[in-house]
């Protein structure tokens, strides 16, 4: 398939490229910008006049549901999600029904994503057999199965001597850790951030401590093993504080955040609302500040979506017996954008979408992320002008449960395009 781009604004964030320009596509590949080759002949042409033709997003959190919890989404809707919010490249975490802790299990997963023809799915294999914080899994056979690292999902590691064997193991083959962290006990069965407002709905709270106790612990550790460790969903200004000395220091690490921390605090919580149910908790004020700075400067990383689809019969029930996690694919584009604008100036169409795209990629180890002649066609062409409202009904997601319904937010995909394959389009052809 030949298609050819043409009017766009192209953007890609990891050479700097801003300009308005053609983009030839064919065998998968981008052939060239601008000016089109010799006896190119496009079969498809994409009229992205106004629109930004920008990389093919990248998130690094977003579960399938695949095996094991199809009652709440299937691949099929959360890969068709991830079309509609311009996602191509994703990495699911490990905590499936059962474990991803068997080469086979990992294998069954990338060979059912490949059937979709949709995103690239990069799994994350079990750091410890079941999750269970005991037995380490067989690592090598993982990564061969197509693991690009190794996470323990919301379970942690309680044995810090099991932790340690784990590090020096992954430390020895080059691998990466990806760790949430928060300590095993402190704050276990809270539910949302420890002050006033928990206080005032007799919430059970996670305090800020459970967060940083684990960031200390885990920084000793990779100063003894020499570890390379990405921090998933980081949600606190002390935490951030710790994670930027660490870097200074010069640890091999990186970190993310999940897109409703970017924007939300406890306070959206409002009257027990189990839409805003997180793991982390959303926290205060002076927190989501942090993130927002610590975006800005590059403490932290990425942005996620964290995408979490929740049935009806484990949201809709009291906040604190409700399920955690919102959908978020069709959600991520947006809201990044969201961000952007309401720094006023501060931070660039381009700088935003590097977080969600070239440094989200890096910190992946992936292929991704970028546009260049001879690098796959993974492309995302969105309308940055228009707005839509988020509705139960507009999300594709079989997840229909988010803090954000009823907001009104920009950024809208218009096509998208995976390994030189229109996989999503809503635009009309030249």
């Amino acid at each position: 398939m030949k298609i050819q781009i043409k009017n766009g604004r192209v953007i890609d964030p990891a050479s700097g490229m801003d300009k308005v320009q053609d983009v030839f596509i064919a065998a998968g590949k981008i052939l060239a910008f601008g000016t089109p080759p010799a006896d190119f002949s496009a079969n498809k042409v994409l009229d992205a006049t106004g629109l930004i033709v920008a990389p093919g997003l990248v998130d690094l959190s977003a579960r399938l549901r695949e095996p094991g919890f199809e009652y709440k989404a299937t691949l099929e809707s959360e890969l068709q999600a991830a079309m509609r919010g311009g996602v191509t490249s994703l990495v699911c975490p490990p905590d499936t029904d059962p474990v991803l802790d068997e080469s086979g299990l990992v294998e069954m997963l990338k060979q059912r994503a490949r059937t979709q023809n949709k995103a690239h799915v990069y799994p994350l294999g079990a750091l410890t057999v079941g999750l269970q914080g005991k037995s380490l899994t067989e690592m090598a056979a993982l990564t061969d199965a197509g693991c690009i690292g190794f996470s323990q999902a919301e379970e942690p590691v309680k044995d810090t001597n099991t932790l340690q064997r784990a590090l020096q193991y992954a430390a020895t083959f080059g691998y990466t850790v990806w760790l949430r962290p928060q300590d095993a006990y402190i704050g276990k069965g809270g539910v949302a951030h420890s002050g006033p407002l928990a206080s005032r709905l007799g919430l059970s709270g996670v305090p800020v401590m459970a967060e940083t106790i684990a960031l200390h612990t885990l920084f000793e550790l990779m100063r003894a093993t020499g570890a390379r460790v990405h921090l998933c969903r980081i949600s606190s200004a002390a935490g951030i504080e710790l994670v930027r000395k660490a870097k200074l220091e010069g640890l091999p690490l990186t970190c993310d955040v999940g897109v409703h921390h970017v924007h939300m605090t406890d306070a959206d919580i409002g009257f027990f609302d189990s839409n805003a149910r997180f793991d982390p908790p959303l926290r205060s004020q002076r927190d989501r500040d942090a993130i927002k700075t610590a975006l800005q400067d590059g403490t932290i990383d990425a942005i996620c979506s964290d995408h979490t689809p929740v049935d009806d019969d484990e949201k809709l029930l009291p906040f604190a017996e409700a399920s955690p996690g919102a959908t978020g694919l069709e959600l991520l584009l947006s809201l990044t954008l969201k961000w952007a604008a309401d720094s006023r100036g501060e931070i660039s169409l381009q700088q935003a979408l590097t977080k969600i795209s070239h440094h989200a990629a890096s910190v992946a180890g992936i292929d991704a992320g970028r546009l260049e002649v001879g690098g796959a066609a993974d492309l995302c062409l969105f309308d940055a002008a228009a707005h839509w409202k988020v509705e139960a009904s507009a999300l594709v997601s079989q997840g229909k449960h988010t803090p954000f319904l009823g907001y009104e937010l920009p950024g809208m995909v218009k096509a998208t395009i995976v390994s030189g394959h229109l996989a999503f389009e809503a635009l009309h052809r030249a």
